[in-house]
């Protein structure tokens, strides 16, 4: 018991850190800023395959907050990529990765690591924002709006045969598969994020808490949009807007308590081995 306490005292001593009250805003802004260049991406991939059909745009509308629909929209249904554009696109990537830099800048504080040329670090914090991106997009469309989604593609007459099966399928493979996924991109996450090689096993307790706390979030934002969406009562239709954001926020948030819970554990690690050498070298 005493030792559980003084490991979570450490973890508290870190999440105090400056940087640590930071990172979780930054990450979430620039998830969101990563927004729009996505869905100009998949406007444009939409546009060549006839993707956006009105029934699609439909399923979007009930899942997607109005007001913010109302920005991205024009991004989805635009199927022309001009040079100015794909400029914007590539920028807005560019400007996304600020909040993996942030990661791989904490990351370096915490485990009190040298840092790697910078443009190494920017080339890493913008493949890092990709894997964030299809992260993000796996999470939203499976665990949140996994269920509206599903059961738009089941009332297409060749499989409302069999709607019920495929949906209680669903239900029962979606929260275990995106538990195994998401657990297996974080660890991977967070074993790439500082400038030096850190073996992959002392991230294992920082993504197993990540991605419990990501399920419990969504869940939660699930039931929101699934039975409690009234809240626009309190707050008009913004609300959508406000509880999308703090879905977001809160995930960034667990994301950084899983860098402080690795280094914590790394650093426990080294601790113990620097006990074993000296006793070693007094014997």
């Amino acid at each position: 018991m005493k030792r559980f306490k003084r490991y979570f005292k450490k973890v508290e001593k870190l999440i105090m850190r400056p940087e640590m009250k930071v990172l979780p805003g930054q990450l979430a802004f620039f998830l969101i800023l990563s927004i729009f260049p996505v869905f100009t991406l998949l406007g444009y991939i939409g546009s060549k395959f006839s993707l956006f059909s009105s029934s699609f745009l439909a399923v979007i509308k009930e899942v997607i907050p109005s007001n913010f629909l109302e920005v991205i929209l024009p991004f989805v249904t635009d199927s022309q990529l001009t040079g100015n554009t794909l400029v914007v696109m590539i920028l807005g990537f560019i400007l996304a990765s600020n909040g993996t830099h942030s990661l791989i800048v904490t990351s370096n504080e915490l485990y009190h690591l040298p840092y790697a040329d910078y443009i190494k670090r920017r080339i890493k914090a913008f493949l890092m924002t990709i894997l964030f991106l299809m992260l993000f997009i796996f999470i939203f469309i499976v665990l949140a709006y996994g269920n509206v989604i599903v059961s738009w593609i089941l009332d297409i007459k060749t499989l409302a045969a069999f709607h019920d099966q495929i949906y209680y399928f669903f239900l029962i493979l979606k929260w275990p598969v995106a538990f195994f996924l998401i657990f297996i991109v974080l660890k991977y996450i967070y074993t790439v994020a500082p400038d030096a090689r850190i073996p992959s096993k002392f991230m294992n307790a920082g993504a197993l808490f990540a991605t419990i706390g990501i399920i419990l979030i969504t869940l939660g934002y699930s039931l929101y949009v699934n039975y409690f969406a009234n809240y626009t009562l309190f707050y008009g239709s913004i609300s959508g807007i406000i509880m999308l954001m703090i879905w977001v926020y809160l995930i960034s948030f667990v994301l950084s308590l899983g860098i402080a819970i690795n280094s914590t554990v790394y650093a426990n690690y080294k601790e113990i081995l620097n006990k074993k050498e000296k006793n070693e070298d007094n014997s």
